[in-house]
C-alpha cells in the first residue's frame, strides 16, 4: 500500500539552526500519528513541510495523485468578512442539507460552532473560538489526511474528549501535534519525537513513548541523570495510575515495573499535607454563603465552600462556565454580591492568570527571576533562579534574553517561573500547561510533586488534572461547585447526563473511548480468554528467545557469518513478536 505523504531526505533550517536535517518518513492510510519534542524543535516545521505550506530547502516531499488534506495551524486564517456559517458550511446551499448528515451536524454541535452563531462575523471571534470555526470548516469535508497543530488548545475537557472519539471513528490519517498527553494515549497509534533536527518513530501512544525513553535512558549508561529519573518517575506514575492508560501484553508490563521498581510514589501526600497544615493553619480560603454573577448570568448562588491547607483541587467545566471568575473570586480580585471571601492569616497567594502580566522588559531572563529571588525550595530540593527557569524552558543561553524580545508563549512560561519563585504556599494556576512542551510538563508536574501548599489549578489537560490534583469540582450550570469523587470520567459521565451529545460514527469505536467493552457472551468470553492466554505465553517464550539471540549476537562480535545469521533470526523472531502482539491488542479489549 502506497503512503499518502513520503519525506525523503527532507532538511529544514532557519538561519544557521537545522530542525529537520535529512527526514525521511511517510504516512500510509489510516495512520494516526502523534507529534511531540521540545517547543521550537521543529515539530510546527515538520507540519509545514509535510503539509506543503512551507518547501524543504533539500530533498523531496512527494504526496499520492489525489490527495484530499486539510491543515489546521495556529495562524488561523478565516475567509475575510465571512461568517461561520460561510467559514464552515460553504459546501452546502441550503441548512436541510447539513442538518441532515448526522456527521456534520455532530461536528458544529461538538465543537460548539451553533453556539457562536452561525451568522456571527469571524471577524468579531476570539483567536480560540476562530481556531475551533478552523477546526470545524477541516473536518467537515471528506479527507483522506487531517494536520493539526495543536487543536486541544482552545477546546474544554467534554470537547476534547469529543475530539477524540470523532478522530477514533474517522478512517482519515491523522498527524498531530499536541501537548494534551490523553489525547495522544487516546488517539494516536504512532509517536513521533522531533528532537536535534531528526524524527525518532515510536509504536503506541504517549504511555509507550514514556516506556521507550526510560528504556533508552536506562540503556544509554552515559543518559543524563536528570532526564532519567524524570522518564522513570512519569512511568512509575503511569503504571501505578487508577489504571493503565493503554493495553499492554504482560510482557511488556513486567519491563515497565523491572524499571520503576526502586522508584517512589510521585509524591508523599500524607507528609506534605501535615507539613502544609503547619505552613497555612486551619484556615486557606473560604466562601461563605457567596453569590457570584457574570453579567446577568448566575455563577454562583448563596455557595459555601472550603479550600483547607494542602488541598490538590482541579476546577473544570466547560468553556464560558465561569472558572476563571472564580479562581479571581479566590485569589481576591473580585468581590461576591452576597456573602464573604475568608482568607487565613498565613497565606501567600500567587496566581497564574491566562492573560500577560506586565514583565520587566528592560531586563534578561535570569535577572527578572533572580529579582524575585535567587533560590527557592520545593520538598527536599534548593533549586537556583538559573536551575528553576532550566526546568521550565529556559536553557542556560536562553536566559540571557532581553524579556522584550521574549515570544508571548515564553513570557507565560516566565510569569510562571516567577511566580514559583516567590515561594507562595497557595496557588491558583488558570490553563497552566497552555505554551508548554511535553518535556517542560513533566518538569512543572515534578516540581508540584514536592510542593507543599494548597493548589487550585483550572485546566483542560485532563492528565495533568488527573497527575497533580487529589480532588476535582465542576461548575455544571447551577449555581454551585460539585464535587466528584470520581473525577474527570464522573464530570463527563454528567454532562452526558445533562445534554446527550449526537452518537457519531462507529459505536465500537465510542465503547473504546470510555473503557466498556462490547459485551460478549460466556462462550465467546471463555473462548478469548483461552486464546488470551495461549498468547501470553508465546508472547514470554518469543521474548525469552530474543533475550537469548542477544547474548548470542554479544558472543559473536567476531564472527560476522554467525552474525548474518542470528540477525536474521532476530528479524523474523520480531516480525512473529508483532504479529501475535497485535492479536493480544486486538482481543484483549473484550476480557478488560
Amino acid at each position: 500500500m502506497a503512503n499518502l505523504v513520503n519525506l525523503e531526505s527532507a532538511s529544514k533550517s532557519y538561519g544557521v539552526r537545522p530542525l529537520l536535517d535529512r527526514v525521511s518518513l511517510g504516512i500510509a492510510e489510516g495512520d494516526r500519528i502523534g507529534v511531540v519534542g521540545l517547543n521550537g524543535g521543529g515539530k510546527t516545521t515538520l507540519l509545514e513541510v509535510l503539509a506543503g505550506i512551507s518547501p524543504p530547502d533539500s530533498g523531496r516531499v512527494s504526496r499520492a495523485r489525489g490527495l484530499r488534506m486539510a491543515v489546521v495551524t495556529q495562524r488561523t486564517d478565516l475567509p475575510e468578512g465571512s461568517t461561520v456559517r460561510e467559514a464552515v458550511l460553504s459546501n452546502y446551499a441550503a441548512e436541510y442539507e447539513w442538518a441532515a448528515d448526522a456527521r456534520v451536524r455532530s461536528i458544529v454541535d461538538g465543537l460548539g460552532i451553533s453556539a457562536l452563531g452561525l451568522e456571527t462575523f469571524t471577524g468579531t471571534l476570539s483567536g480560540g473560538e476562530r481556531r475551533r470555526v478552523a477546526l470545524a470548516a477541516a473536518l467537515v469535508a471528506e479527507l483522506d489526511l487531517v494536520v493539526l497543530d495543536e487543536p486541544t488548545n482552545h477546546l474544554d475537557v467534554e470537547g476534547v474528549r469529543w475530539l477524540a472519539e470523532h478522530l477514533l471513528a474517522r478512517k482519515t490519517a491523522l498527524v498531530v501535534v499536541t501537548h494534551d498527553r490523553w489525547f495522544l494515549d487516546t488517539v494516536c497509534g504512532r509517536t513521533w519525537e522531533v528532537a536535534d533536527g531528526k524524527v525518532e518513530q515510536y509504536e503506541g501512544g504517549y504511555a509507550d513513548w514514556v516506556f521507550a525513553r526510560a528504556e533508552r535512558a536506562r540503556l544509554a549508561a552515559t543518559a543524563e541523570e536528570k532526564r532519567q529519573n524524570l522518564a522513570r518517575k512519569e512511568l512509575a506514575w503511569l503504571q501505578r495510575g487508577a489504571k493503565a492508560r493503554t493495553s499492554k501484553p504482560r510482557f511488556r508490563v513486567e519491563a515497565a515495573e523491572a524499571l520503576i521498581s526502586d522508584v517512589p510514589e510521585p509524591r508523599n501526600t500524607p507528609e506534605l499535607l501535615a507539613f502544609a497544615k503547619r505552613r497555612l493553619g486551619k484556615t486557606v480560603l473560604e466562601l461563605e454563603d457567596a453569590s457570584l454573577k457574570a453579567g446577568e448570568r448566575t455563577l454562583l448562588d448563596h455557595v459555601t465552600w472550603r479550600v483547607g491547607p494542602g488541598d490538590r483541587i482541579g476546577l473544570v467545566g466547560v468553556n464560558g462556565s465561569g472558572k476563571t471568575t472564580l479562581l479571581r473570586l479566590l485569589a481576591g480580585e473580585a468581590e461576591p454580591i452576597t456573602g464573604r471571601r475568608i482568607e487565613g492569616k498565613t497565606v501567600r497567594l500567587a496566581h497564574l492568570k491566562q492573560e500577560l502580566e506586565d514583565l520587566p522588559g528592560n531586563l534578561r531572563v535570569l535577572q527578572a527571576v533572580e529579582a524575585v529571588a535567587g533560590r527557592v525550595t520545593f520538598g527536599k530540593q534548593e533549586l537556583s533562579a538559573s536551575q528553576l527557569a532550566e526546568k521550565l524552558g529556559f536553557p542556560p543561553a536562553r536566559q540571557w534574553t532581553p524579556v522584550d524580545d521574549l515570544s508571548g508563549g515564553e513570557r507565560r512560561r516566565l510569569q510562571l517561573v516567577r511566580l514559583l519563585m516567590s515561594e507562595p504556599n497557595v496557588l491558583l494556576l488558570d490553563e497552566p500547561t497552555n505554551d508548554l512542551d511535553i518535556d517542560t510538563l513533566q518538569q512543572l508536574e515534578d516540581l508540584l510533586d514536592s510542593w507543599a501548599g494548597t493548589l487550585v489549578v483550572v485546566s483542560h489537560d485532563r492528565y495533568l488534572v488527573e497527575r497533580v490534583c487529589d480532588h476535582v469540582v465542576a461548575l455544571f450550570g447551577d449555581g454551585k461547585i460539585t464535587h466528584l469523587p470520581g473525577g474527570i470520567e464522573e464530570y463527563l459521565t454528567h454532562r452526558n447526563s445533562i445534554h446527550e451529545r449526537p452518537a457519531t460514527g462507529d459505536k465500537r469505536q465510542e465503547r473504546v473511548v470510555h473503557g466498556s467493552p462490547p459485551k460478549v457472551t460466556a462462550a465467546e468470553h471463555r473462548a478469548i480468554t483461552k486464546e488470551l492466554a495461549k498468547l501470553e505465553r508465546r508472547l514470554d517464550t518469543l521474548h525469552t528467545k530474543e533475550a537469548g539471540l542477544h547474548d548470542e549476537l554479544a558472543a559473536a562480535a567476531t564472527d560476522p557469518d554467525r552474525l548474518m545469521e542470528l540477525n536474521t533470526e532476530l528479524k523474523n523472531l520480531r516480525a512473529e513478536k508483532d504479529d501475535v502482539e497485535q492479536r493480544w491488542l486486538e482481543i484483549s479489549e473484550a476480557v478488560e
